[in-house]
């Protein structure tokens, strides 16, 4: 059970990181107003390093099923633990997002715009094309598995302290270049999860949780990180051999 208290910890430091850094910049009288692109991007790959920080020592810090399921194929993780760290995922996340809005509690009311009260909690795409948001969010979380991989691989030499930062210089790095047109979910828990808090939570004046989206940001993270980590596994780890 280490490994679901570690998954459920670490999802639950990544969300409320992660989508707090959103809640400060949309949400209407908050210090961080219109803060920016930069400022989530940043806030999110922080967020991500710190999680890795904290609990990643314990299971792995995968916190995204998407990473637990490149884990199994690349055979770092066993098949048999996806079920610990998949309920430590969702359940950490939704943790995450109550606590999120219990910090912002004052603000939900002074936000007449329920669109930018659901970001602070899901993600959302913004040009709505299924198909190409769903491709937007396949490459993004293939660049998510190549990037830990890559990491986390002996060949690179990294210090096991710096492999966090390094994670998080990943996260930000996908934001800033890929994240434009969908809010760069890249993890079904930390999008699924706060959307269904979404929509339990008694948040004053919100509206729908989206559901007609909200299986792009869980399917398309799943298919690029087995994506990615084919791509790992297939054509850059052998080259080792070569080396």
């Amino acid at each position: 059970m280490h490994i679901f208290w570690a998954e459920l910890i670490g999802t639950f430091l990544l969300v409320l990181l992660g989508n707090g850094v959103v809640a400060n910049v949309l949400l209407t009288k908050t210090k961080g107003h219109n803060g920016g692109w930069i400022a989530i991007t940043a806030g999110w790959g922080f967020g991500v390093a710190m999680a890795v920080y904290a609990t990643g020592w314990v299971s792995g810090g995968h916190f995204n099923p998407a990473i637990t399921l490149g884990f199994c194929l690349a055979k770092k993780t066993a098949w048999s633990l996806i079920p610990l760290y998949l309920s430590g995922q969702f359940l950490g996340a939704i943790i995450g997002a109550i606590f999120v809005w219990l910090s912002y509690f004052p603000h939900w009311q002074k936000t007449p715009d329920p669109q930018l009260k659901l970001l602070c909690f899901a993600t959302g795409p913004a040009l709505r094309n299924y198909t190409w948001n769903f491709v937007c969010e396949v490459i993004g979380t293939m660049v998510l598995l190549i990037g830990v991989l890559g990491i986390f691989d002996m060949h690179n030499g990294i210090a096991s302290g710096m492999g966090p930062y390094a994670v998080g210089i990943l996260i930000f790095a996908i934001g800033l270049s890929l994240g434009g047109p969908t809010g760069y979910a890249i993890n079904p828990a930390r999008d699924l999860g706060p959307r269904l808090a979404y929509a339990l939570l008694p948040i004053r004046g919100k509206g729908s949780p989206d559901w007609a989206y909200s299986w792009v940001p869980v399917f398309a993270p799943l298919l690029g990180g087995l994506l990615g980590a084919m791509i790992y596994l297939l054509y850059i780890q052998p080259l080792a051999a070569l080396m």
